[in-house]
């Protein structure tokens, strides 16, 4: 039996300005009754950028709502099962991808990934003596006092010193892991009121984590007064979280939280010669509205 081209693995090695994804399934395409059907991982695949690649290594611009590494049986399409379609012809000659770092579902922007067993070695270990430099944008609430200002709290889960309904939560406290993140005020604008949400202050950020807690740039906004839009755990109401899982989302959650995602952005990474950056996404942009700029887009 002949296999549909539709139905064959992508050919080719990786390349510096390949994207996957954004393909609409075609009707009647099938590999015979008698057989299995084979899965299209063309059309199965999530969309995602290739931000620059070498034989070690590539980088990717991951978008919102797009989960990285498959969690469940059966969970909806991941970052990882991309890649896995992308690079098959590394997979068959004994490649090995590896995530080095992981953004949470919401968050957009650059994950760095290992194509081969030695590089994620090399790659993990840079990571952990903390190489890397990162930068996030984020929109948050409201106008910091200063331009430039640190958030150095310790950071822990909230149900190791007090009861919790979420388990995930992070909070500052005494008791926790060293912290500190670097604030810088790019932009302040203001927004209206309108049938989706209220207006008020708001302002774009850079942010600079400076070591690597759960959730830390979230937490850390949120305990200077200026929590992430868009953020169901650390913004308005942590019962925005508990509503969202049982009822998904819904106008009353868009008018409390104004996105239906926290509005984080890993923008930049940078490894000893190397800088890397990803614009912001569309999403952002809209948002922050006219005069965002070719600076916040980097």
């Amino acid at each position: 039996m002949r296999i549909p081209p539709s139905c064959l693995p992508l050919p080719g090695r990786c390349g510096e300005e390949r994207k996957i994804g954004g393909i609409s399934p075609l009707p009647g395409v099938g590999c015979g009754a008698t057989f299995l059907p084979l899965i299209d991982l063309r059309l199965y695949t999530p969309d995602f950028t290739i931000v620059a690649e070498n034989e070690d290594f590539l980088l990717v611009d991951k978008p919102p709502h797009l989960i990285v590494h498959p969690s469940v049986p059966g969970n909806p399409p991941t970052l990882l099962d991309g890649l896995q379609a992308l690079c098959a012809y590394e997979l068959t000659c004994g490649g090995q991808l590896s995530l080095i770092n992981r953004l949470d579902r919401e968050t957009s922007g650059i994950v760095l990934v290992a194509k081969h067993k030695s590089a994620a070695r090399d790659l993990s270990k840079a990571m952990e003596r903390r190489e890397f430099r990162k930068t996030y944008h984020a929109i948050v609430w409201g106008w910091p006092e200063r331009d430039d200002f640190v958030a150095d709290g310790p950071i822990l889960r909230r149900g190791e010193v007090e009861p919790s309904p979420i388990w995930v939560k992070q909070i500052v406290h005494p008791a926790g892991k060293e912290s500190r993140t670097r604030f810088e005020v790019e932009r302040r604008f203001e927004r209206e009121a309108d049938r989706d949400g209220p207006g008020g202050r708001f302002s774009l950020l850079r942010c600079f984590p400076l070591t690597g807690r759960m959730h830390q740039i979230r937490v850390h906004a949120a305990s200077a007064g200026h929590p992430i839009v868009g953020d169901k755990l650390y913004g308005p109401d942590e019962t925005c979280y508990l509503e969202f899982i049982e009822t998904g989302w819904t106008p009353a959650l868009q008018r409390v939280l104004l996105m239906n995602r926290q509005a984080l952005h890993a923008s930049a990474l940078g490894w000893r010669k190397h800088e890397w950056h990803c614009p912001l996404p569309t999403d952002m942009l809209d948002f922050a509205g006219p005069g965002t700029g070719e600076k916040s887009r980097i």
